[in-house]
């Protein structure tokens, strides 16, 4: 009987009683999840696609396996009695003042429909070299696309989760299980956003089947700009507040950061095709006329220049708290009387 192989990027089924010590191409590292970039610790080959990263073809050669990694062992939840040192282990990066009381400029606070004026950008060196070699590389792809039309023997299909790749013809009318979703990585866990089967272990969140049953897909379809989310955190000085976005080779010419002094619209295009758009109602002040965007190759920074030189206890203002409904104001009344009598 075959059995299914665990060898990470394999995820293949094999014969137990006919399997060389050649059989299995695979990847003896870790998966590695850094600025956005993806790859494994055994090879050098980065991407920021999710899908590139599950069809990067292993790097060494062995014989399948068939034994199960165990599953990570969970540590022992320890009660704030037995260990006083556990409020130090907890994680920092959320611990902001959001306590802290309104700014002075609160009282005087500009109204949010002030004009949007356009932050002046700097592009940086390194960010104008990797935009150059991107072309470079793009050119010769497309050069070696229109020579052949042909989907190589070996080329993996691009729906999320699907392990097959093209072996010809045949390949067309085989069932393809996909993920229609898209992976996420939370305290842990790991799951697709379609079926949410959580796991805290990667192989098995590599080998779970697909939730949808369709055809492959050989070649991505060009979709144009595509909408996607992105990571960026915050921190401030005494006299500035500056917002990382780790979006990789930004297009000077499509992007901008709009700004007035309570409001930011950032909109980046970034790795030819992907789109990064958030707009963000600040908690202080800033001088627009002396705030700037920087960027590089690995991440634009949006450089705001505070209208005080004071502690912004978070980086946005919350949402105002509706009022209640006059149905909810009934009901309140009506309970506060039968409590009285």
């Amino acid at each position: 009987m075959s059995a299914l192989c665990y060898n990470k990027a394999c995820g293949q089924r094999f014969d137990p009683e006919n399997n060389p010590d050649d059989g299995c191409t695979y990847h003896p590292g870790v998966p590695v999840f850094h600025d956005a970039l993806k790859g494994w610790s055994c090879c050098k080959r980065r991407t920021t696609d999710f899908s590139d990263f599950l069809s990067i073809v292993g790097c060494t050669k062995g014989p399948h396996n068939k034994e199960k990694p165990p599953e990570p062992v969970k540590p022992d939840v320890i009660s704030s009695g037995d260990n006083k040192d556990t409020d130090d282990q907890k994680p920092k990066f959320n611990e902001y003042i959001i306590s802290a009381p309104m700014p002075q400029e609160a009282i005087r606070r500009p109204s949010p429909d002030e004009p949007m004026v356009r932050l002046q950008h700097k592009v940086s060196t390194s960010l104008k070299q990797a935009l150059e070699k991107l072309k470079l590389s793009e050119n010769s792809a497309e050069e070696k696309e229109e020579e052949s039309d042909e989907i190589k023997i070996g080329t993996s299909c691009k729906n999320g989760g699907c392990t097959k790749s093209f072996d010809g013809p045949a390949s067309d009318s085989e069932v393809c299980s996909s993920h229609p979703g898209f992976p996420i990585f939370h305290e842990g866990m790991k799951y697709w956003s379609c079926c949410k089967r959580k796991t805290s272990d990667f192989n098995t969140f590599l080998s779970q089947e697909g939730c949808f049953k369709g055809t492959h897909l050989w070649r991505k379809k060009d979709e144009g700009k595509k909408v996607v989310p992105c990571r960026f955190d915050w921190h401030q000085t005494g006299a500035q507040v500056i917002i990382s976005i780790y979006a990789k080779n930004g297009v000077p010419e499509l992007s901008f950061v709009d700004a007035n002094s309570t409001s930011l619209d950032i909109h980046i295009i970034f790795e030819g095709e992907k789109e990064f758009a958030q707009k963000i109602s600040l908690w202080g002040v800033i001088d627009v006329s002396k705030s700037a965007v920087n960027m590089m190759a690995a991440k634009i920074e949006v450089v705001m220049k505070k209208s005080e030189p004071m502690s912004w206890a978070r980086l946005d203002l919350p949402p105002p708290v509706p009022p209640p409904k006059e149905s909810d104001k009934k009901e309140e009344e009506s309970e506060s009387e039968d409590e009285d009598e």
